[in-house]
């Protein structure tokens, strides 16, 4: 959707176009302010989705977040409506899209998304995976929930790994149907604070595509 300009001619305006974002596991809405600011500072609107319970399984969430999806499909004010989402709120998108799926469903961007597990979750399935949940369906294994899930297909999907990621190796952020692809200099949380993430999502969000600068020189889209 063309964006228009604000009155001081420094702000896109994207009427319509909603950025619905999604928080990781032990993390909380107040860490995606900064990142919501500066999607909004891009012209788009932004809503926060989260949930506390750090013990119960992530379709558990999923289901929650369908549901949210169904209340933003139906606001006639959201014309487009985008998906930003780190860590394992990724995962639990992944699975309420599987759920409902969004008439109005735009782009899709994860930061550092566990698509193929967490070599972390691995180590700690078997000593807390029984209590926490979510620690053992983020697994590696083939067999676990994260490597059963289906991926979205149809729909434009850029990921943004962190290259000090201490939780999530690089290929495991990778979804398994096309997608684009870019890595920061940062850390797994320090994603939700680097203004070159928020200005690549939003480039993303607007173009399918990440900036051609912005992907290293040997490295897959």
């Amino acid at each position: 959707m063309p964006s228009a300009r604000d009155d001081a001619g420094s702000r896109p305006i994207r009427a319509g176009e909603r950025a619905a974002l999604v928080h990781g596991y032990l993390a909380n809405t107040f860490m995606l302010a900064v990142l919501g600011r500066r999607l909004r500072d891009h012209g788009f609107t932004t809503s926060t989705w989260g949930y506390w319970n750090i013990r119960c399984s992530l379709l558990v969430h999923a289901e929650r977040f369908a549901r949210e999806l169904q209340v933003l499909d139906a606001d006639p004010r959201i014309d487009r409506l985008h998906l930003v989402t780190h860590s394992m709120g990724g995962i639990i998108a992944r699975a309420a899209l599987a759920r409902y799926r969004p008439k109005k469903l735009g782009r899709f961007v994860m930061l550092a998304p566990p698509n193929r597990g967490s070599f972390v979750a691995t180590a700690a399935a078997s000593t807390v995976g029984r209590v926490l949940k979510p620690v053992a369906e983020l697994s590696t294994s083939d067999t676990s929930l994260v490597n059963s899930l289906p991926m979205p297909e149809g729909v434009d999907i850029g990921v943004i790994a962190a290259e000090y990621d201490a939780l999530i190796d690089a290929d495991s952020t990778r979804p398994d149907v096309p997608h684009e692809h870019v890595t920061l200099s940062t850390w797994h949380t320090g994603l939700l604070f680097r203004r070159e993430t928020a200005d690549l999502a939003a480039a993303f969000l607007s173009s399918g595509r990440f900036p051609a600068e912005s992907v290293p020189a040997g490295e897959a889209r």
